[in-house]
């Protein structure tokens, strides 16, 4: 069975531990590969190659570096198929999602940084009498980034694309569930001409070499997406450090429904933007508020065209859902599902296992869930359940409807569907979220700030902001 290796200083290497990790196929519920349990001295060994690389890739021209990112993102597209075919086995996507999707985003990721990188300018001031200051921006120089198993390659691009654009050198972990992608990347990286160094990944669990990543004291910033609870952790570690943070942590997405909206249009977007991914994206609309003039007729077209989804292996052309990415989080989504039921919700449609034949028969699989009945601020609600799980809810007035969905924690994103142009400008001023979509969902400018606010996170991605991060600004003042 292959045995995957870290990429250190422009090489695969082993584990300094020789230690190594199932990887289980989410299709099959099958072990199919080995990955490395990385440690704080494989962290060590990292971070000598970046401190080494540093200076030699800090140096190097915008132009230069971005003709290098450039030729990353070219080579991913030329092994498309293998990179389609590693991240739908190991994340039980559909084929066709990777393809459409994971794969594309991630080389647009690259190719957008490495032009970007030439247009980044500074600022300038002009003090009459006196001189004039000037900003000059410089990369940390080893940044962590640590990277999600929703989305393994487009989220793993998005940090480290800006990062290296920057100048800065890169300690990466991949999700230890989602390793495969990241671990062709290096091949890549090589092939591309990256400098020996500029790019390491480190594969393992987070509370091992992510915590060594995290602790690391010439580690100048991490770039962290995941779990509220381990975002909190990260602050908790690196703030005493002085080291900066972006974290895109947890969401539990509104998605909120007017009378006058585009009917068939909200339908056939609000299908995607419940159960893409098997609706293991932070950007799911899993709160589904529809104005109760419309509610009867809304909850039975949903849930009829629900119920005819189809739930397949990966593999499958006409799955519209695939395995969800390991047992223990089907069993956390099917628990969420019985906490809905004591609740007092009523299951429209879904909630339970598949089983599927032959080899995908121990597969991770649910059906996709609607339920309705629940109060808007019950746990199935509140908490982030991150599967293929919403919750429909009737409201009367707009004050209603913003109160529910502003009711948690969370913060990440929101959708609105309406045609009151006045409305819509006048709910997404009220709804308190990072990103609001109206009359769509999941439309991505990379030019645009992307985060959210409360317990979603701190900083945002994306465009500029991005390379912003992933530098420190300098004031140059010169008297006349």
């Amino acid at each position: 069975m292959e045995k995957l290796s870290n990429f250190i200083d422009g090489t695969y290497c082993p584990p300094v531990s020789g230690s190594y990790i199932d990887n289980y196929e989410p299709a099959t519920g099958k072990v199919y590969c080995h990955i490395p349990d990385s440690d704080d001295k494989d962290v060590e060994q990292a971070v000598k190659a970046a401190e080494t690389a540093f200076p030699v890739w800090s140096a190097m021209s915008a132009e230069k570096r971005g003709e290098i990112l450039v030729k990353l993102s070219e080579g991913i597209r030329s092994r498309m198929d293998e990179f389609v075919a590693a991240e739908s086995r190991d994340n039980g996507k559909p084929i066709s999602l990777a393809a459409s999707v994971d794969i594309p985003r991630a080389i647009s990721n690259f190719h957008f940084f490495a032009t970007a990188i030439e247009h980044f300018a500074s600022e300038s001031h002009y003090m009459e009498g006196l001189g004039v200051n000037y900003t000059v921006r410089k990369p940390l120089g080893i940044v962590g980034c640590i990277s999600p198993w929703n989305l393994p390659l487009y989220l793993f691009s998005w940090k480290i694309a800006p990062a290296l654009a920057a100048g800065n050198c890169v300690i990466a972990k991949p999700s230890e569930i989602t390793p495969y992608t990241a671990y062709l990347l290096g091949k890549v990286a090589q092939e591309a001409g990256l400098p020996a160094g500029v790019l390491n990944i480190l594969h393992g669990l987070g509370g091992k070499v992510g915590d060594a990543i995290v602790k690391h004291p010439k580690i100048k910033a991490i770039s962290f997406t995941g779990g509220t609870k381990t975002g909190e952790y990260i602050a908790r570690t690196a703030a005493p450090m002085f080291k900066k943070l972006s974290l895109e942590l947890g969401g539990k997405n509104p998605n909120i429904i007017f009378a006058d909206c585009d009917f068939d249009e909200m339908i056939k977007t609000t299908i995607r933007s419940s159960f893409a991914n098997q609706g293991q994206i932070c950007l799911c609309g899993s709160r589904i508020f529809v104005e109760r003039a419309i509610y009867d007729k809304f909850k039975t077209v949903f849930v009829e065209k629900i119920a005819k989804s189809k739930v397949s292996n990966p593999e499958d052309p006409e799955a519209n859902l695939g395995a969800v990415v390991s047992k223990p989080h089907m069993e956390k989504v099917l628990s969420y599902v019985e906490l809905a039921k004591e609740e007092g919700g009523t299951i429209l449609t879904g909630g339970e296992r598949v089983l599927l034949e032959g080899d995908y028969s121990e597969g991770y699989y649910i059906r996709p869930t609607v339920i309705e009945g629940l109060a808007y601020d019950c746990r199935t609600n509140q908490e982030e359940i991150f599967g293929p799980v919403v919750t429909i809810t009737p409201f009367d007035t707009e004050e209603e409807v913003l109160m529910m969905a502003n009711s948690t924690m969370y913060g990440l994103a929101a959708t609105l569907w309406t045609s009151d142009l006045q409305r819509a400008h006048r709910m997404a001023d009220k709804i308190q979220s990072g990103i609001v979509w109206i009359n769509s969902w999941l439309v991505r400018d990379l030019r645009t700030p992307f985060g959210g606010v409360k317990a979603s996170g701190v900083g945002r991605e994306g465009g500029w902001e991005a390379l912003r991060f992933f530098t420190e600004p300098k004031n140059v003042f010169v008297k006349y």
